[in-house]
């Protein structure tokens, strides 16, 4: 945009009128009176150019509130490969001239501007979008110019309309076209001109008239405007393309260390690949690991997170580093990196990709303890603290300090630690705890590393303040954890989804939903049974594109270490804990069921559709997605102990469906088909027996 006019020539001229001493404004008055100039005053001339604007050239047009723009244009907003980002902007300009405008855009790397046309919906508010088909980085604005030749031609057809004579008129707007015909550098579209330029100079007044308003000589102007006053927004906005797992992604959790089946050792990845089969055959397409490097000795945890281990216990994951290597290690009970290699291709051929878990923290046996003490903090007696979260206690772990004087070296270890293992092949990480870390650091190493890998997905683990979880998502992080485990009253649900997908957040923050996790079993699933497990499940899967569980939930794993604790009793993360898998009660037939009908729902794969629909009853979740590939309606009973009753508005008003029409809904479920007719719709849910339906109109 070319510089905006100062203001400080105008507050100077009232500087020195503010300065004119009582005295002199009268007689100054009064000599004008007279038809005499004042003494001191300068003649006009002098005056003007003693007073010319300081800048050279000025914005023609007025461009504001583009949409979307987070923070004036700070963060970026974020898409998937394959989307159409719609951009909006209030643009004008004084007078009665007609604008065009346009979206510009391009991907990082790129110098050239690609354009598409925006227009005009109401009150100097223009739209437009662009399709982003890369993974990468992209940067967009907007941009507005006089449709010259477009207010000649509606200027035109309001004399004609009132009789008026359009000679000269007609001679300008032969003068526009041959400028549009030396702008063109298309051949053909030069031609056209110069042929419409021949042939209006051979015609009467009135045939010239009919030839400059035709549609066709407009559509080739359009091709060719005069931007000679063309105004850019002042600002480049940012935008991250993700690809599509981003946005639409099962995850399934797991302790690798407890995929075989004895309790007293480690499996190994070779034995843990017997699992890959029964985890894709839930539907699930994201495997997330917890850590798998080598696990500490100094002060290892025991079982349910007692300060004294045994000789046979495995410690926790998550106090990384032995003698055996850091983070670029894998622990030797698990096997060798060959092994991890090998473990990652059987999944991707059973259709999953693997997460790792990044946790920034070490154990006192790390590599990096004794290689750079300088990186840690320290107590006045020269020892390294471990790490606290009062009360709570973490004596195996120490934290890493990121404002250590050596801090660029540090900085540039973690990131070279996750490209290293996107060399290995991984792409996706789950970070832990990055609220804990400086929000600079997240915001350079995720450019940085999809700077080489842009197809890296980053889930920020942050069950923390608000305003922290949304600025690390502005920061970078792809994905985030949400307060999902937490919202389980239909008003907290309603309240909290309409808050991720109808503000601004839906511009920046992907919600994944977990429905558990090791640190959490929401007292919901303790309280409520099977009937809350499958309820919590429905709702995790169709509210969120992008959700998970934790393994053990598909056996409704539900009692805690104490009461009111949210901390499981014989917690993984302290101990190997094989399961029996085939138990007849597993919820793994309605988890598959759930991801078949995701997959096959394009409703489902995106959040921007979600919508909450009126019910008679405070129990009854009811809502709904929409994509031109077909509508899904799903109905949840919230209380997972009785049975709950009610009338449902359906959307028909969205749907072409007319008042009083009867139509078939199948619930995808089970198969299950209602006869409904009109607006309002009986749902009963009894939690023994079904707690939601999925549904979607057949007839």
């Amino acid at each position: 945009m070319e510089p905006t006019p100062s203001n400080g020539s105008n507050v100077r001229a009232r500087s020195r009128k503010a300065n004119t001493s009582s005295t002199e404004a009268p007689s100054r008055r009064t000599a004008r009176a007279n038809g005499q100039a004042s003494a001191t005053a300068l003649p006009v001339s002098d005056r003007a150019a003693a007073a010319l604007p300081p800048f050279e050239t000025y914005p023609a047009i007025a461009v504001e509130n583009v949409q979307p723009e987070l923070d004036g244009g700070r963060w970026p907003i974020k898409r998937v490969v394959g989307d159409a980002v719609e951009v909006a902007a209030d643009m004008f300009k004084e007078g009665h001239d007609l604008l065009q405008a346009r979206v510009i855009y391009h991907p990082i790397g790129q110098s050239v501007w690609n354009e598409a046309p925006m227009r005009l919906v109401e009150n100097d508010r223009w739209v437009g979008q662009f399709t982003v088909d890369q993974n990468t980085r992209y940067v967009y604005s907007v941009l507005a110019f006089t449709d010259t030749f477009g207010s000649w031609r509606a200027d035109l057809q309001k004399r004609l309309a009132a009789a008026q004579d359009v000679t000269s008129e007609l001679l300008e707007g032969l003068r526009l076209v041959d400028e549009a015909a030396e702008r063109s550098d298309d051949p053909s579209d030069k031609g056209r001109l110069e042929a419409y330029a021949r042939r209006w100079r051979s015609l009467d007044k009135r045939e010239a008239a009919e030839l400059a308003i035709s549609a066709e000589l407009g559509d080739v102007m359009d091709r060719w405007p005069d931007r000679s006053d063309a105004t850019r927004y002042r600002h480049e906005l940012q935008l991250i393309v993700d690809r599509p797992a981003a946005r639409f992604a099962a995850w399934y959790e797991i302790f690798p260390r407890s995929q075989g089946t004895d309790p007293n050792r480690s499996a190994t990845f070779r034995e843990a690949e017997a699992r890959l089969p029964a985890i894709a055959g839930m539907g699930f397409d994201t495997l997330y690991m917890t850590p798998i490097h080598p696990i500490g000795t100094t002060n290892r945890k025991g079982p349910n997170n007692t300060l004294v281990a045994g000789p046979n216990d495995p410690g926790s994951p998550y106090a990384i580093g032995s003698p055996a290597g850091g983070h670029d290690a894998i622990a030797p009970e698990l096997g060798t990196l060959d092994d991890f290699l090998h473990f990652q291709q059987v999944a991707r051929e059973h259709g999953l990709e693997l997460v790792l878990d990044f946790a920034i923290q070490v154990s006192p046996d790390h590599p990096w303890v004794k290689e750079h003490p300088e990186w840690f903090y320290h107590r006045p007696d020269g020892s390294i603290k471990f790490a606290e979260n009062p009360p709570k206690k973490y004596e195996d772990i120490y934290p890493l300090n990121f404002r250590s004087p050596d801090w660029k070296r540090l900085w540039a270890a973690w990131r070279d630690l996750v490209l290293e293992w996107a060399e290995r092949g991984v792409r996706v990480f789950r970070v832990d705890n990055p609220h804990t870390k400086p929000l600079a650091f997240w915001e350079w190493m995720i450019n940085d590393v999809q700077s080489v890998y842009p197809d890296v997905i980053f889930l920020a683990e942050a069950f923390t303040r608000p305003k922290m979880m949304r600025q690390l998502a502005k920061a970078g992080f792809t994905q985030s954890y949400t307060y999902f485990t937490w919202r389980n009253t239909k008003r907290e649900l309603q309240e909290y989804l309409t808050e991720l997908t109808q503000t601004q957040m839906k511009e920046y923050y992907r919600g994944n939903f977990f429905a558990n996790t090791p640190d959490i079993l929401p007292h919901i699933l303790q309280l409520g049974g099977r009937a809350a497990f499958r309820m919590r499940l429905v709702l995790a899967a169709t509210l969120s594109s992008v959700y998970g569980i934790y393994s053990g939930f598909e056996l409704c794993e539900n009692v805690p270490v104490r009461k009111g604790s949210e901390e499981y009793i014989d917690s993984e993360k302290y101990q190997i804990k094989p399961r029996a898998w085939n138990q007849a009660d597993s919820l793994r037939e309605l988890i598959a069921r759930v991801n078949a009908i995701r997959r096959d729902s394009p409703a489902l794969q995106q959040n921007a559709s979600l919508s909450f629909y009126r019910t008679d009853n405070p129990q009854l979740l009811w809502f709904g997605k929409w994509h031109p590939a077909g509508r899904v309606l799903i109905a949840v009973n919230t209380d997972p102990r009785w049975t709950q009753q009610g009338w449902v508005q359906v959307p028909i008003w969205e749907m072409g469906i007319e008042p009083r029409e009867r139509y078939v809904v199948e619930d995808l479920l089970d198969g299950a088909r209602y006869s409904w007719r009109g607006e309002w719709n009986f749902v009963k849910l009894d939690p023994a027996e079904r707690v939601a339906h999925i549904l979607v109109v057949r007839e």
